[in-house]
């Protein structure tokens, strides 16, 4: 009897495992629609959503604007050094873009928004439930998804292509300063290049990514902590930390699996 319970064993915690996967995704999406349909339903709390494009956007731009200047020279540094070898250095500006636009600007600038803003939003909510502050506003008949969620998603979609341009921009910019001022390539030959190299559809593809990413950050770190008090590892401060760590090792997983579903699809 126990030998067949052994060999059971592995196939009921495969079930398990999977119901409890396909339950987290239903609540998620489920907590994601709900906050982006109040979006949209009055009343409107712009100051809430000004706040939090603040919060989210303006002051993520110095480490938005630092990563990507020196992402933009290690790529025209190494971009440099393997074309140069095909007799190519000419193609390093397109190398650079489309490298930046199409990928590593999105992505990168995604991972570090969730690094910076993704994680005190995942804080401030679980602190904001164990204390039951959350509990108070459905007390006082305030939707707490909309009053807490809604703008940090609305801020997310509006700021993350934003931040993603200035990565770009940035980067380019420092891979015209590794590739052409120090490496001597002509600054002609590496803007030229580039502009015939790069189209509408490499642009667009990035700002479909950073959108999704925005989605996905927003919605990932705020059900953390907005359900903080539902994890097994403990309530209060502990809960607490488990719930940001998971928001930032989830979102940046899910950017990089999305990242390569909707490259697959944009291709």
């Amino acid at each position: 009897m126990k030998a067949a319970e052994l060999a059971i064993s592995p196939f009921a915690a495969t079930g398990k495992f999977s119901l409890f996967l396909i339950g987290e995704i239903g609540r998620i999406a489920i907590f994601f629609f709900h906050g982006l349909f109040t979006i949209f339903t009055y009343p409107f709390r712009i100051s809430n959503l000004m706040d939090q494009i603040y919060f989210i956007g303006l002051k993520s731009i110095f480490v938005i604007a630092l990563t990507g200047a020196f992402t933009g020279m290690v790529l025209g540094l190494q971009g440099y050094y393997t074309l140069v070898k095909f007799g190519s250095e000419g193609m390093l500006g397109p190398a650079v873009g489309l490298t930046l636009i199409r990928e590593l600007g999105p992505v990168l600038a995604a991972i570090m928004i969730t690094a910076r803003a993704g994680s005190a939003m995942a804080a401030e909510l679980g602190i904001m439930r164990i204390s039951e502050q959350i509990d108070a506003l459905a007390t006082m008949n305030i939707n707490p998804i909309k009053y807490l969620f809604s703008p940090r998603l609305a801020a997310s979609l509006i700021s993350f292509p934003l931040l993603t341009s200035i990565f770009d921009v940035v980067g380019i910019f420092g891979g015209f300063l590794t590739g052409s001022i120090l490496l001597g390539i002509n600054s002609g030959i590496y803007f030229s290049h580039m502009e015939a190299a790069i189209v509408m559809d490499d642009i667009t593809g990035g700002y479909v990514k950073s959108i999704v990413f925005g989605a996905l950050v927003a919605t990932i770190c705020c059900f953390q902590g907005y359900y903080t008090h539902t994890r097994k590892e403990g309530f209060g401060a502990k809960g607490v930390g488990k719930a940001t760590t998971s928001a930032v090792v989830f979102s940046s997983v899910l950017i990089l699996i999305s990242d390569y579903i909707i490259t697959s699809f944009l291709l």
